[in-house]
């Protein structure tokens, strides 16, 4: 699913982190050595098809690498 989001995600929290991420040999292949974690916050995104909708949202993150993959988990409105 193609979307972007709009404005700033809101209450990001971490959900795994360290050893507990299970995708984290794969994130440093593919992006690079760094402290990995995963994370989720609220977050209004714009479809495809132009709707604006209010959606959780997760992602990868590590300092100096920045925010990776994000993905739509399921919609709020």
């Amino acid at each position: 699913m193609h979307f972007e989001i709009v404005g700033a995600i809101l209450d990001p929290e971490t959900i795994a982190s360290g050893t507990s991420l299970r995708d984290r040999k794969r994130l440093e292949k593919v992006y690079g050595t760094g402290r990995w974690r995963k994370r989720k916050g609220m977050a209004t995104v714009q479809l495809a098809s132009g709707d604006l909708r209010n959606a959780e949202v997760h992602w990868y993150e590590a300092s100096g690498i920045g925010r990776r993959e994000f993905k739509i988990k399921r919609f709020v409105d």
